[in-house]
């Protein structure tokens, strides 16, 4: 690809494995002088004209809600600059997919997110990053690239943020989307896509709501730690279940008072990596027992992705009917939501 001066990357760090180093007792840790070394990969001129803004350098587990939804602000300024072609987000694995999945609800320029990281840290053997970056930035910069939200790519693989997953925990070659694939790859110069995913959508918000939990029910699960959530201060919770979305009685009788008794929204996902939660079992606890009780049948991914998707929601309304219907209907091509 060769490089258009006119069109500008903007480089968005904030930390992780990517910008940490091993230390003399060879534990790994963040590099002193934070993302500095990012703006140094070879090549990465050749491609674009390169701006480098550093969000933050915390460990991925340190990412909270707040954190992502100050950097999906600063994400749809940069892309509002008519120079910039897309922007590249650096993070730490650990919770890359959460981060990722929060900006392709709330951004909504259509020119390219893509988020990388790395695997192994800068100074060891046979690390990861700089490829990435690299690779990301040729995306970034593609005009093939716009209009598929934001993206994942490590290991020369492009993934949507919907259905990418971490799926190994050390391995370079750990995001996957199970069930779906990668969208595309970069091979050497060259960014070839695929396909393109269909299960999109954006909303504007000016606010969300933080206090949302997760919780994965288990076999014998009485259900009274979902009893104590509003307690706690939680407002809403998205519940990981079995198969098709059943879960144990005491558990869908919890489920149904915090629904009924407390108004605390719960949105109900499977601990399966694929296919889809649906109201098929009508027994005590089953998909069509919840669905009659007043349970939203998200039909996110993960546990993780749906709780992403129901902060922003309560951010964007508090109509409860509105955010059933959110999770419910059949998703097709993006539709961006406008909140005035």
């Amino acid at each position: 690809m060769s490089m258009n001066k006119s069109n500008r990357v903007v480089i968005i760090a904030c930390g992780g494995t990517i910008a940490m180093v091993k230390a003399p007792d060879g534990k790994v840790v963040p590099f002193a002088e934070g993302n500095a070394m990012l703006d140094k990969i070879q090549g990465l001129s050749d491609i674009a004209s390169i701006e480098m803004v550093e969000f933050s350098n915390v460990p991925s587990p340190y990412m909270t809600p707040r954190m992502m939804f100050e950097l999906s602000r600063l994400v749809n300024e940069k892309l509002n600059e008519d120079d910039v072609a897309g922007v590249v987000v650096t993070h730490g694995t650990d919770t890359l997919e959460e981060t990722a999945y929060f900006l392709d609800l709330t951004v909504t320029s259509d020119k390219p997110v893509v988020m990388t990281a790395s695997m192994r840290n800068i100074n060891e053997l046979g690390t990861d990053g700089p490829r990435n970056v690299l690779s990301s930035v040729r995306v970034a910069a593609s005009p093939q690239a716009v209009g598929h939200g934001t993206m994942v790519l490590l290991n020369d693989e492009i993934h949507a943020a919907r259905e990418v997953t971490k799926t190994y925990t050390s391995n370079v070659a750990t995001f996957e989307s199970p069930g779906y694939g990668p969208l595309g790859i970069v091979d050497e110069d060259t960014v070839i896509f695929f396909r393109k995913s269909l299960l999109r959508k954006s909303y504007k918000v000016n606010r969300i709501e933080e206090n949302v939990a997760l919780v994965k029910t288990f076999t014998g699960d009485n259900g009274e730690i979902l009893r104590i959530l509003p307690e706690l201060g939680y407002r809403a919770v998205v519940v990981e279940g079995f198969g098709r979305g059943n879960v144990p009685p005491p558990v869908a009788d919890a489920m149904e008072y915090l629904v009924h008794s407390r108004n605390v929204p719960v949105v109900l996902v499977s601990r399966c990596f694929k296919g889809r939660v649906l109201d098929v079992y009508a027994y005590r606890g089953g998909g069509a027992d919840l669905k009659r009780r007043g349970i939203i049948l998200g039909q996110e991914v993960s546990g993780q992705k749906a709780r992403i998707k129901l902060m922003i929601l309560l951010g964007w309304t508090e109509d409860k009917e509105l955010i059933k219907k959110e999770f419910e209907m059949p998703m097709g091509q993006r539709r961006v939501i406008y909140d005035f």
